[in-house]
């Protein structure tokens, strides 16, 4: 699944300018979504509220057009989850993102995993390694995931 989201990335990254930035997929975000792919797939069942909440994170909260949001969902929906390595995508997390936006990823993560009412612990445990290796403190990953789960999700 990695591979074929970086040749998604590859065929998107161009340099950041205030005239393409509207019109160009930003790698970060990007990276967010492949993140929140990832919580989709962790539990290894694509269910539709995920792939809602999926559609509904990446049009609030990225710059993402829908033709890119089209292409990325049918990545999601065609890969078959593998065993990867998170760092290139937390390293530009790490390197792009203030807190504040770290804490917002793992929000959308969370709603992403609350969506289909029933958190897996494959989910968790995705959530938790990437706050870790975002730098997302333990009490932040905690307020997060109950805030979303005591919000009913939205």
């Amino acid at each position: 699944m990695i591979k074929s989201i970086k040749k998604f990335f590859e065929s998107k990254l161009v340099e950041d300018s205030a005239d393409e930035q509207a019109e160009i997929v930003n790698k970060t975000d990007l990276a967010s979504a492949a993140l929140m792919i990832e919580v989709m797939n962790s539990d290894r069942e694509l269910d539709q509220r995920e792939s809602g909440k999926f559609l509904a994170v990446l049009k609030d909260c990225l710059n993402i057009s829908d033709e890119d949001i089209a292409d990325i969902t049918a990545l999601a929906e065609k890969e078959v989850k593998q065993a990867t390595s998170l760092y290139e995508f937390t390293h530009l997390i790490n390197d792009n993102y203030d807190y504040a936006k770290k804490v917002a990823l793992i929000r959308n993560m969370w709603r992403i995993a609350f969506s289909d009412e029933r958190l897996d612990k494959y989910e968790e445990h995705l959530i938790r390694r990437v706050s870790e290796l975002i730098y997302v403190s333990h009490s932040d990953y905690i307020r997060t995931k109950l805030g979303v789960r005591d919000a009913g999700n939205d």
